[in-house]
Formats: C-alpha cells, structure tokens, sequence
C-alpha cells in the first residue's frame, strides 16, 4: 500500500471522527493535536507523509462548507445529513483534492476515493462515490475548457 493511499486512509479516519462528533464546525483549535496523535497511534512506522496528512485535514476542514456545497449540487437525491459518514467523508477528502490541491491527477484522486470506498463502506458506496466524483470532475473540465 503507497504512503499516500495510507495518508488518505489516516485522513478518512480523522475526518470521519471529526464528523461523527459533529467537531467540523466548531473549528476543533485542536486539529493539529488530533491529527498528531492520529498518526502516532495509526500509522506505519516508516510512513513519511504526516504533512500530506495535516494539509488534507486542515484543507477539508477550511473548506467544509463549499465541499458540502458540491456534494448537495452533484447529489441531490441524498440529503447530506442521510449519507453515510464514511461515504461522506470520502466525498468530501476528494472533493478537496479535486478542486482545491492540484498536486494528484484527478483520475488517480477518483480511483483512490473507489478503493477506498470499496475496502471501508458499503457495497454501494463505491459506485456512489463514482458518480458524485466523476460529475465534479467533468464539470471541472468543462469549465476548464470554456476559459
């Protein structure tokens, strides 16, 4: 397993915790420490991508309201607070890296997403996550195309 598809997991684990105890909005002040000691306890020991971590943390957290944004736009048959948190969460970790961090091809940000989805939610979760994620990045495309 790459470090980075671990790093996605740890930042699964995190957000899913966040959300579970409704801390996205109050804006944990604690967010480095819980992440610290994310990584103590769940990491391997030779994983050398706490920052890639920490930012996916810290980035989804800031932008929780336009993430959510998306996910009510891209699927709006599913009321936010009816998904699954674990769906959510993947929802929301590539969303962020979709439209906020340039740095991984989208392609590859999807086909992370599925696998994850695919070993932690149901199994209609990653056919789900597919579809929401797919309808970003073609409407990414599209405007990336227009301008």
């Amino acid at each position: 397993m790459s470090n980075r598809h671990q790093a996605r997991i740890l930042t699964l684990q995190i957000l899913s915790n966040l959300d579970f105890n409704h801390s996205f909005f109050n804006k944990d002040p604690n967010l480095e420490e819980v992440t610290q000691s994310v990584l103590k306890n769940f990491a391997p020991l030779n994983f050398d991508e706490q920052d890639f971590v920490l930012n996916l943390v810290k980035g989804t957290t800031e932008k929780i309201s336009e993430i959510d944004e998306q996910i009510k736009k891209f699927a709006p048959t599913w009321p936010i607070e009816k998904i699954a948190i674990i769906d959510k969460n993947i929802l929301r970790l590539g969303i962020f890296e979709l439209l906020f961090l340039a740095e991984t091809p989208p392609k590859v940000i999807i086909n992370e997403a599925i696998e994850i989805a695919k070993a932690f939610g149901s199994s209609n979760s990653p056919k789900f996550i597919n579809g929401v994620l797919g309808a970003i990045y073609e409407e990414v495309k599209k405007t990336k195309a227009q301008s």
